[in-house]
C-alpha cells in the first residue's frame, strides 16, 4: 500500500450497522474525519456524530408519516427543536411536506399524514398517506463534511405513488459544538401531472420547530430576521435573506438559523413565536396552486445554522455571507 490517503465508507450489514468515515495510511498533516454516522434500520434512525457527540438523527421507521430531521441538538447537548407537541401534533422537528393533488386522484395532504393512520389509537399504526423513506444513496465522509443522500416517496392510500423525492444533505463541522446543514430537497412528477394547493397562509418549505424552551412564548427566545425584524410581529411574511430563533437555555444561549440562498429575490418567511418558522416559495407558487407537470422537477436548498451565542455572538449574519459566496 502506497502512502496516499485511503478513504472508505463502511456499511454493516446489520440491522444496527454503523456507516462510519475510515481513513488509512493518511499524512499526519491531513485533518480526520470528524463526522461518523451511526444507522438502525429495525429503529428507523440515522445519527450524526460530530467530533464524537450526537448532534442530528434522521426518522425514517416505517410507521412514521413522514421522514424528518430529529434531534437537533445545539452545541451543548440540549434540544433545540421538538418531534411531537400540542396543540398542533403534525409537527416534525425539522420537515418537509405539502398538500398535492395527483392528476385524476383526490387532494392529499402530507403536511397531515399523521391524520390518515390506519389505527387512531396506535402510535405505530401505518399511515394512508405518507412521505416514505426508500433508500440511501452512498455517503461521502472527509475531514469535517459529510455529504448524505436519501430519496423519498409521497404515497397515497398506501400503494399509489405521487412525487419522488430525493434529498442531499451536507453536514460541516464548525467546532466547539457548531454546525451547518446545507439542505436540498428536489421533487420529481414521475407520476402524472400534479398541482400543489398548499393554503395561502400554513406552510414552509421546510418547516422548523423549536423546542419549546427556545421559543419566544415559552422560553424567553428571541426571532431575528436579516432586516431587523424582531419577533413574530417583525419578521411574520416579511421578506429576509435569514432568519434566527435563539435563547438563553440554562444560562447559556444558543440558536438556529436558517439561511435562503437568494439574495436577490429573499423569500417571505411564516414565523410563530411559539416556535414555528420556515421560508416560503418564490410568489408566483407561494399560497396559490400551481401545477408540475409530469417530467419536472421541483427544488427548493435552504441552509441552517446551529451557533453558540445569540444572533450577534453565533455571527450568524457573517455565516450567512460565508454561505451565500461559497465558502460555508
Amino acid at each position: 500500500m502506497n502512502k496516499s490517503t485511503l478513504w472508505s465508507i463502511v456499511l454493516a450489514a446489520t440491522a444496527a450497522g454503523l456507516l462510519v468515515a475510515a481513513q488509512a495510511n493518511a499524512p499526519a498533516a491531513e485533518e480526520p474525519a470528524r463526522i461518523a454516522l451511526k444507522q438502525d434500520d429495525a429503529a428507523g434512525l440515522l445519527q450524526v456524530f460530530i467530533d464524537g457527540k450526537e448532534a442530528l438523527g434522521y426518522q425514517y421507521a416505517k410507521h412514521v408519516d413522514m421522514a424528518h430531521y430529529y434531534p437537533v441538538l445545539s452545541p451543548t447537548g440540549k434540544l433545540l427543536t421538538i418531534q411531537e407537541t400540542e396543540p398542533y401534533p403534525h409537527h416534525r422537528s425539522i420537515w418537509f411536506a405539502d398538500t398535492v393533488q395527483l392528476e385524476g386522484k383526490r387532494n392529499a395532504s402530507f403536511y397531515m399524514a399523521r391524520n390518515t393512520r390506519l389505527d387512531k389509537k396506535d402510535p405505530k399504526s401505518p399511515c394512508r398517506d405518507r412521505i416514505r423513506h426508500v433508500e440511501f444513496l452512498p455517503p461521502k465522509i472527509a475531514g469535517n463534511q459529510a455529504t448524505l443522500g436519501m430519496k423519498l416517496l409521497w404515497e397515497m392510500d398506501e400503494k399509489v405513488p405521487v412525487l419522488d423525492e430525493e434529498r442531499q444533505l451536507r453536514v460541516v463541522a464548525l467546532g466547539k459544538g457548531e454546525y451547518f446543514l446545507d439542505m436540498t430537497f428536489t421533487l420529481a412528477a414521475s407520476y402524472g401531472n400534479v398541482k400543489f394547493v398548499s393554503d395561502p397562509t400554513h406552510y414552509a418549505w421546510p418547516y422548523v420547530r423549536m423546542h419549546p424552551q427556545f421559543s419566544v412564548e415559552k422560553g424567553g427566545g428571541t426571532i431575528t430576521n436579516s432586516e431587523g425584524g424582531i419577533n413574530g410581529a417583525g419578521t411574520l411574511m416579511k421578506p429576509a435573506r435569514w432568519v434566527d430563533y435563539s435563547a438563553k437555555v440554562e444560562g447559556t444561549a444558543e440558536g438556529l438559523a436558517m439561511f435562503a440562498p437568494d439574495t436577490k429575490n429573499p423569500p417571505l418567511w411564516f414565523t410563530r413565536d411559539y416556535g414555528t418558522f420556515g421560508p416560503r416559495r418564490p410568489d408566483e407558487q407561494s399560497g396559490k396552486p400551481f401545477t408540475l407537470k409530469k417530467g419536472e422537477t421541483l427544488k427548493q436548498r435552504m441552509g441552517i445554522l446551529v451557533h453558540s451565542g445569540d444572533v450577534k455572538d453565533g455571527q450568524v449574519a457573517e455565516r450567512y455571507q460565508q454561505y451565500v459566496d461559497g465558502k460555508l
